[in-house]
């Protein structure tokens, strides 16, 4: 479980195909002794399991792999050496949960429509896929590639705008955002529950490994 509190990005180093698996080494921030072998760590918005690591001068490398389907349905499947990524290691109980309740299951590949500045923040207008389009509501719950958001407008052609603070903006991978883009996107726990009560399908989630 999640926060999608991004808390570092993280550079891709290398990436290997191998008996039908992509295995990513990832360089992080985050200090060695922070990461355990099984370990989850979401990769902009997607759960990975951590497969080896070690240290890197201050922080630390580690390795985890991911399927074909998961590669094929999400953003994982464009990294390439050199890729920012947003992190977060998984929320411990206790911790404070300073976002919203995240899974690190995608749901869908949305496309950014625009990058529109206002003031010193940014408004981004994003086409989820239309199965899922009805899961958006203003003010509710979003995660855009790792990162909890609230949805400022909801549009009637199912389309829906996000508005990111400048720290936001600068701390995560979404600065690099622009037209035609694409994000991951993962519904709100609570739309999922709001749609089975009132028996209408609930999206199946994709891209987790």
């Amino acid at each position: 479980m999640f926060t999608g509190l991004v808390t570092d990005i993280g550079r891709v180093d290398s990436v290997e195909d191998t008996n039908g698996l992509r295995r990513m080494r990832v360089v992080s921030h985050y200090p060695v002794d922070s990461i355990t072998m099984g370990a989850s760590i979401m990769h902009e918005g997607v759960c990975l399991t951590v497969v080896d690591f070690g240290e890197e001068g201050e922080g630390s490398w580690f390795e985890v792999e991911a399927v074909p389907e998961t590669l094929s349905l999400t953003t994982l499947g464009a990294l390439t050496t050199g890729s920012g990524v947003n992190l977060e290691l998984s929320l411990k109980l206790g911790e404070e949960l300073g976002g919203h309740l995240v899974y690190g299951h995608v749901d869908g590949l949305g496309e950014i429509v625009s990058v529109k500045p206002e003031g010193d923040s940014f408004r981004v207008t994003i086409r989820p896929p239309s199965e899922i389009a009805r899961y958006f509501a203003t003010k509710g719950s979003v995660t855009v590639s790792g990162v909890s958001l609230t949805v400022a407008k909801a549009h009637d052609n199912g389309d829906f705008d996000v508005a990111i603070i400048p720290h936001t903006w600068e701390v995560t991978t979404l600065s690099a955002l622009q037209p035609g883009s694409k994000v991951n996107l993962e519904v709100d726990m609570l739309a999922r529950y709001v749609a089975r009560m009132i028996g209408a399908d609930a999206p199946e989630t994709k891209g987790t490994a």
